[in-house]
């Protein structure tokens, strides 16, 4: 009970108003009905419907969210239905469950091809309402937490899913802690040998590094407040992964590495960020093709930032971010950030510019009958890399990497693309 009362409080912590007592039912509801199952690990199965609520908790997210998570497992694991539970606790909360709960047995022709119309199953109640991916990828990370307890070949498969599907999905959103996490996590169980090498590797200089961080956050907090650039300054050692990532695309080993460290300059105004990257600058050398200006030009998650590198102190590369107090919200907790200002009610795809991605995965995907086909087109929509064009009127339109002329006329409207008959580009037609 210990845990499930953490739950309640850190509930009524962001949101004074919440229905508990709903809570409390959902839990009972969840514990009977799983009562007798174990995990692989030998804990009773509610343990992680609990832990899969505590991290919606961590998101900030509404009541029916909470009681989703709680009761997420019911329906495809034990004999409660959907109908049920809409009765007990709302159609709202049997929503978010379906959405997340697997179709049932069909006759699939390949573990693949199930997995694949689980998946579009799930994108599609996404397209109702974002709750529904939010749960999921709660589900995802304790699972994903507690993988050490399954067989090596089950280890490998759910964590190439993670990889290729659930972090870029957490990526799309923004919730940039549970990408960080779902990415370690899979690199884990992907390379198993890799990781022990290179978490061994951080660890042996450990304590240089926490030393060299502390020294860097100081010396930046002087130069801003000598400068008058109210800030907070937080260093951080890059994950794992994207530590793995550099050093295959650069073919340089663990010791070569060296901007493995950035900084965060968090602020409170925009204009203060763009005053602390002049600072920035005037105190180390900035390494040339490393600046991007993603607050003038956000991401299509909604990111927003200013990036550089610099020569910092001792030689060393660093990397600086700096952005707003509001900015740092949206780049952690990305699309969840925004909850408490629609809190109870389902955010609306429709009227949201911030889902334009999603809206058009499902269009493009609406022609593709095949599962898999399906699948791999989502996994190009989530991965690719974007490019950035602009309109005449100076908006800028994301596009996958690889687009034509045709695909920017369909993103600017639908009449243009269907009229199109020519692109004249950089001056050529």
């Amino acid at each position: 009970m210990h845990q499930l009362d953490q739950l309640l409080s850190e509930l009524a912590g962001y949101h004074p108003g919440a229905d508990i007592p709903l809570v409390r039912r959902a839990y009972q509801f969840a514990a009977q009905a799983h009562d007798g199952q174990t995990r692989k690990s030998g804990d009773p199965y509610v343990t992680h419907p609990l832990s899969v609520a505590q991290i919606i908790t961590e998101l900030k997210l509404d009541v029916a969210s909470v009681c989703a998570g709680l009761l997420h497992d019911c329906v495809e694991d034990t004999s409660a239905t959907v109908e049920q539970l809409g009765e007990l606790f709302g159609k709202e909360v049997a929503f978010l469950v379906d959405g997340v709960t697997k179709l049932g047995k069909l006759p699939y022709s390949t573990r693949e091809e199930q997995q694949a119309e689980n998946f579009r199953k799930m994108l599609l109640a996404m397209a109702r309402d974002i709750r529904v991916i939010l749960v999921k990828l709660c589900d995802r990370l304790d699972n994903m937490r507690s993988l050490h307890h399954l067989p090596p070949e089950k280890q490998e498969r759910i964590a190439a899913e993670t990889m290729q599907i659930y972090a870029p999905l957490a990526n799309r959103l923004g919730i940039q802690w549970v990408k960080v996490e779902l990415e370690d996590l899979a690199f884990k169980y992907s390379f198993p040998g890799e990781y022990e090498q290179l978490a061994a590797d951080v660890a042996k200089t450990r304590a240089e590094r926490l030393e060299y961080i502390h020294f860097v956050e100081k010396l930046i907090q002087k130069e801003m407040g000598d400068n008058g650039v109210p800030c907070e300054v937080m260093g951080r050692a890059k994950h794992l992964w994207s530590i793995y990532q550099k050093m295959k695309r650069t073919q340089r080993p663990f010791e070569e590495i060296h901007d493995a460290i950035g900084f965060r300059v968090i602020t409170d105004t925009q204009m203060h960020c763009y005053q602390a990257l002049g600072v920035a600058h005037q105190t180390w050398t900035p390494i040339p093709g490393r600046f991007k200006d993603y607050i003038a030009l956000p991401k299509p998650n909604l990111y927003q930032s200013l990036h550089t590198a610099v020569i910092g102190p001792r030689g060393e590369r660093i990397e600086v971010q700096i952005r707003t107090n509001e900015m740092n919200l949206v780049a952690e907790h990305g699309i969840a950030a925004h909850w408490k200002y629609k809190e109870g009610k389902p955010v609306a795809i429709n009227d949201e510019k911030k889902f334009a991605w999603l809206r058009q995965l499902m269009e493009s995907q609406k022609e593709l009958h095949d599962p898999t086909e399906f699948l791999e087109s989502v996994k190009i929509d989530l991965f690719g890399d974007e490019v950035y064009v602009f309109t005449p009127g100076g908006d800028v339109k994301a596009l996958p990497k690889g687009s034509c002329p045709i695909d920017f006329a369909y993103a600017v409207h639908s009449s243009i693309g269907d009229h199109c008959s020519g692109a004249r580009v950089n001056g050529m037609i």
